[in-house]
């Protein structure tokens, strides 16, 4: 269950490393779920939601959930623009929406992913803890 509220996006530039390629000379598929970490990283440094954020709350916040549909290839050296969205969802979970544009702008790849929250004793949250309930009041999502 999402809410139709405002999402919360960022930006972040990367450039293609030569160990990121396959014998094809083109990013190996596995490659778009780090560039989707990637995301997530800058993300919580923009708007303070890391995971040191959260691992100091005493939460850890593992996947349950990947999708990842490629449109285009991006090669060795290439630079592209990752666009990761968090989505307003009344569950007690993260979700990240991602879109990797290349130089041209066009769409190389799209996908989500899904995180929920355990406690330091390894149970799920089925609440959303106090420090992100705090931290969606903060940034106007209800």
């Amino acid at each position: 269950m999402q809410s139709k509220e405002k999402n919360i996006s960022v930006s972040e530039e990367i450039r293609v490393r030569f160990n990121e390629t396959d014998p094809l000379g083109i990013v190996w598929h596995g490659h778009y779920i780090v560039y989707f970490e990637d995301g997530r990283e800058a993300f919580g440094r923009e708007h303070g939601l890391s995971y040191l954020d959260i691992q100091e709350a005493g939460y850890l916040t593992p996947i349950v959930k990947s999708t990842c549909e490629h449109f285009l290839p991006l090669k060795y050296g290439e630079t592209f623009r990752i666009e990761t969205t968090f989505v307003n969802s009344v569950a007690a979970k993260l979700i990240f929406k991602y879109e990797l544009f290349n130089h041209e702008n066009k769409l190389v790849c799209s996908g989500e992913t899904i995180q929920v929250f355990l406690d330091s004793d390894g149970n799920l949250c089925l609440y959303n803890p106090v420090f992100f309930q705090n931290w969606k009041d903060k940034m106007g999502l209800l």
